[in-house]
């Protein structure tokens, strides 16, 4: 039946953006940045000055 087609659109829409929301909050939690603070406080150390 052609009148349901726009149902079963928004179902799809639904459903992929339903997808797409869990695939990005599953990436950005995957994912652990290093601090600059700390390589900054490392490379700090590593300087070694020879007077």
């Amino acid at each position: 039946m052609p009148q349901m087609a726009p149902m079963n659109w928004l179902t799809l829409m639904l459903y992929f953006m339903i997808l797409m929301l869990i695939f990005n909050i599953m990436i950005f939690f995957s994912f652990t940045y290093k601090s600059k603070k700390n390589q900054f406080f490392l490379k700090k150390k590593l300087i070694n000055w020879k007077w």
